[in-house]
Order: C-alpha cells, then structure tokens, then sequence
C-alpha cells in the first residue's frame, strides 16, 4: 500500500471491534472523499434499530433511514453500525434518538446535505415518525423515495 492509503487511519475495520456501550462512547470513523467533485447521494438503511424507552427500560424499535450527499468526508460504515447499535442500551424517546443521530453524521462530516427518517414501531397503539434535514437537497441530485411504507404496511 502507498503512504496515501486514504483508510490508513481506519481502527475498526477488519477486526474484531467491541460494541461500544452508549453513543457517547461511540467512536464514528471517517475517509477522504475520493468523489468529492461529484454531488451524488449515499443511502444506509438499518431496519432493526432499537433503544431503551427512558421511563420504562423497555425496548424500541425503528427502521432508519439516513440519506446524505458526502462534501469532503465518508462515514465508514462498520464505525456507523457499531454507533448506532450502540443505542440499544440508551434511553431517549423517539425524536432525541433520530436528531441525535443526524446531528452527531452532520457534525463528523459536515455534509453537503443529510436527511434522515426514523420510522418508529407503536408503543401503545402509536407509531412516531420522526423527520429532519439540513435544508434543501442539491440540485440535480437524485434522491429516492425512502420507500418505508406507512405503519399498517410496515413490517
């Protein structure tokens, strides 16, 4: 490999990585965008996430969907995996879980853009939904659906 190996610097890849114990303690991982002249988008979907109810220690669960448009920086996705199943042991509603999460990706990587969906399994009889973007997506960038069906399809 050539000094500019741009995943030089990568700690959990291909090894065996403890799974971290809460986000806090979670340490996301990043490479150079070897694409970066290019707006294109990057979709991770993870349609067994779960956290802790804060009042109850309950389990529950979402399918999130996370889309972004890289600026300078990728998020390594095993690094992604192991934050976000990080959560299972934290306790925060619906809404903190989801911004947290997008907060945490747009301060890392400072994104062109970056959306997320968190569409949350019923706790009593009510799916929560929860929603956020950092402002319009780029033009000419082709963005899909996120093809998560309303809750009675759901499954």
């Amino acid at each position: 490999m050539s000094d500019d190996n741009i995943y030089k610097d990568l700690t959990q890849l291909g090894g065996a990585t403890r799974v971290p114990q809460s986000p806090g303690e979670a340490e996301l991982e990043r490479v150079p965008n070897p694409q970066a002249d290019t707006a294109y988008a990057v979709r991770f979907t993870a349609p067994e996430f779960t956290s802790l109810c804060p009042m109850t220690g309950q389990p529950d669960f979402a399918h999130l969907v996370i889309d972004y448009v890289p600026g300078d920086w990728l998020v390594e996705s095993k690094s992604l995996k192991l934050y976000l199943t990080s959560f299972r042991n934290h306790g925060a509603f619906h809404e903190d879980c989801t911004l947290t999460i997008a907060r945490r990706l747009v301060g890392f990587l400072a994104p062109r853009w970056l959306r997320i969906g968190g569409y949350w399994y019923p706790r009593g009889g009510i799916p929560i939904d929860v929603f956020w973007q950092t402002g319009p997506a780029p033009e000419g960038v082709w963005l899909p659906d996120q093809g998560v069906p309303p809750y009675r399809g759901r499954g």
